[in-house]
């Protein structure tokens, strides 16, 4: 038999950015191996599909993901989707997917909305390169000391964080980059209120500040030594 795991992209925000592949695949497998069980009924219920569910996330992955593949060896046809957008980027399955694979599990991407694309390609950025940090550390130190590193990258750096540390992670760029570092925040892709802040990272944390927002955000960061003038010859 040739067993087969699904790698699913949803929507990262506005559900109508499913792919027909996509909700094809869903409706046809057997099992869904998700995060959480709340948002996927939730969107499953979206698109009125309803099925067995397997929830696999950071806290159960190491002990849980051969019960995963136990289902699919026998029989079941499953697909892997994270809370929103592409699975595996900082979301868990990478432990289900090297076991599947070393069982012998075909593994079938099935690409759709990304938070990062998206972001990338409304920045307004030549996308030539960049380096994809991902998410910095909670703790101060840890995440300016992080920071420091990128600062000596000449790449276009992205950087992934929680909404409410926003404020904090412009400040360490501020004090790491300068002043006068341009940056974009991407707020909200694909929601009501998107928006795209560009400028000096003083201004955007004096805009973003004001308007208090509390939305998933992708920080975008030019430090390419290649660039003439100030960063903001790069838009």
């Amino acid at each position: 038999m040739n067993h087969k795991l699904y790698i699913v992209s949803t929507p990262i925000g506005n559900y109508d950015d499913i792919t027909l592949r996509a909700l094809k695949t869903l409706k046809e497998v057997d099992l869904i191996i998700c995060e959480e069980y709340k948002p996927t009924r939730r969107l499953l219920s979206y698109y009125e599909i309803t099925k067995e569910l397997f929830s696999l996330n950071e806290h159960n992955e190491s002990d849980d993901a051969s019960e995963a593949i136990s289902e699919i060896l026998s029989g079941k046809t499953a697909a892997l989707i994270s809370d929103a957008g592409t699975p595996l980027f900082s979301d868990p399955g990478t432990i289900l997917v090297n076991q599947a694979i070393e069982k012998g599990i075909q593994i079938i991407p099935i690409p759709g909305a990304s938070s990062l694309l998206s972001a990338l390609v409304g920045s307004g950025y030549e996308l030539n390169n960049f380096y994809y940090y991902g998410w910095l550390s909670p703790k101060k130190e840890i995440r300016r000391s992080q920071l420091q590193k990128l600062k000596s990258l000449t790449e276009l750096l992205i950087i992934m964080e929680t909404p409410y540390r926003l404020q904090a992670l412009l400040s360490d760029i501020k004090r790491t980059f300068g002043n006068y570092q341009f940056v974009v925040v991407a707020f909200k892709l694909t929601q009501n209120g998107e928006t795209f802040f560009r400028g000096t990272v003083s201004s955007v944390i004096e805009t973003t500040s004001k308007e208090k927002n509390k939305g998933e955000f992708v920080l975008l960061l030019d430090n390419r030594k290649m660039r003439k003038g100030n960063n903001r010859s790069t838009l």
